[in-house]
């Protein structure tokens, strides 16, 4: 969500500008979540050209996928254009990493008029999905002078992770939700409590007094979380949408329209 919500994550790199897509904190989203979009903007296109964004089509297969494995349904209004640009540099600040201090992480949120009982629920997201071990293994592996591994962790899950990120020579992946990967629910919350976060950014929100009642909340009651959750998705899918003229409906979701006439035109230029 760097520019608001307008399919920039979509735009492919070319050989003049390295796009979000490939900046290193986007590596880890599979490529079926961009193949899902395609098939869907190519039908789209063969019933009704250039009427549907690629922003609102992702958007709604968000919406829809969370539904699938369990999550809250929440209303989308539709009417995006998608961006004319996407540039890698600008995604920095943009996505909360795992090394961020809670501090950076709340207020990088609250810059997008998200409050920390919203940013807690957005966090959730992380009951289902994956992470590399390169995003978590300083948390294995020498971590201080007086402990091997970070002392917040469970030392049981920690063995299991450390057998998996033992081989350096791989960024093998683990599932942020290693209680039920496959499902969108509370466990997540559940399993901060237990010492189970795999991200130093998630489990710390069990300890900052700002964000623990939220996980607590959500810990005990998946309601709660469901309603917090689809609020703030709604609030997210509406961040600087953009419209009339300062958007387009792309005709290919990887590629700005003046690209498909003039390959050789930079992205956003």
């Amino acid at each position: 969500m760097v520019g608001g919500c307008d399919a920039s994550l979509l735009i492919s790199s070319n050989s003049f500008s390295q796009a979000e897509r490939d900046t290193d904190i986007n590596l880890s989203l599979p490529g079926d979540a961009y193949d899902v979009v395609t098939r869907a903007k190519t039908a789209l296109e063969l019933q009704c050209p250039g009427i549907v964004s690629c922003a609102d089509i992702l958007a709604v297969a968000t919406r829809d996928l969370i539904t699938m494995v369990g999550g809250p349904f929440y209303k989308i209004r539709l009417g995006r254009k998608d961006s004319f640009e996407s540039y890698a540099k600008d995604v920095e600040g943009h996505i909360a990493r795992p090394n961020m201090t809670m501090d950076t992480i709340i207020n990088m949120f609250a810059s997008k008029n998200l409050n920390v009982q919203e940013m807690v629920a957005l966090m959730g997201a992380h009951t289902i999905g994956f992470s590399h071990c390169s995003e978590f293994s300083k948390r294995l592996f020498k971590f201080s002078q007086t402990s091997e591994f970070d002392p917040t962790m469970n030392p049981t899950y920690v063995q299991a992770l450390q057998t998996l990120c033992g081989n350096n020579t791989k960024d093998m992946a683990a599932f942020n939700d290693v209680m039920t990967p496959g499902k969108f629910d509370n466990m997540y919350f559940i399993n901060l409590q237990k010492g189970l976060g795999l991200l130093a950014s998630d489990q710390a929100m069990i300890y900052d007094q700002r964000t623990k009642p939220f996980v607590e909340l959500y810990a005990k009651d998946q309601d709660a979380f469901f309603k917090a959750f689809a609020h703030a998705m709604e609030k997210v899918s509406v961040y600087k949408v953009k419209l009339g003229k300062m958007g387009e409906v792309r005709r290919r979701c990887d590629v700005v329209n003046q690209l498909q006439v003039n390959p050789n035109k930079k992205i956003g230029s």
